[in-house]
């Protein structure tokens, strides 16, 4: 039994994966970063100071009255909330992980199509007569319009 699981846990689909959810968490955690001490403070501050990670509605009163301060303080006094704010910061974390996924697929379909091989050009179903220059079927040996004999070459 731990032979059958070493082979499986050594597969190299199981490992690839483990090592991309490793990686996706710690891509995550940069861009959480990214979206509260980078992108959010310029935009609070053009919107006149406003703290988004701290914007929320008291759905219900806890033990101590509001108002609350910061979200921890409402949680800490129990209160019952609507934290809209972090629902705006994890949005933003979605479009820039989903824009960052987005291109790096794009990066590998170029890659892929650069190393496809061509297809060659479909076969040609017809040919034109050289007497009449009509179009006719690749296998014909007579021309239907002129009746010519035609030459098996011409293509």
């Amino acid at each position: 039994m731990w032979k059958e699981f070493k082979e499986f846990a050594v597969k190299g689909s199981v490992v690839d994966m483990a090592v991309g959810i490793i990686i996706g968490a710690a891509f995550g955690t940069i861009v959480k970063s990214l979206v509260n001490d980078v992108i959010m403070p310029p935009i609070g501050l053009l919107l006149g100071g406003v703290d988004f990670s701290n914007m929320f509605m008291v759905l219900k009163e806890g033990t101590t009255p509001p108002p609350y301060a910061t979200v921890e303080a409402a949680n800490e006094a129990g209160a019952v909330i609507m934290s809209w704010g972090l629902f705006i910061n994890t949005i933003i974390s979605f479009l820039i992980i989903a824009f960052a996924i987005f291109m790096l697929i794009r990066y590998i379909n170029r890659i892929k199509q650069a190393h496809e091989e061509p297809t060659p050009p479909p076969s040609p179903k017809v040919k034109k007569c050289s007497f009449c220059i009509t179009e006719i079927p690749v296998e014909a040996t007579r021309c239907p319009n002129c009746t010519s004999q035609l030459d098996q070459s011409v293509a």
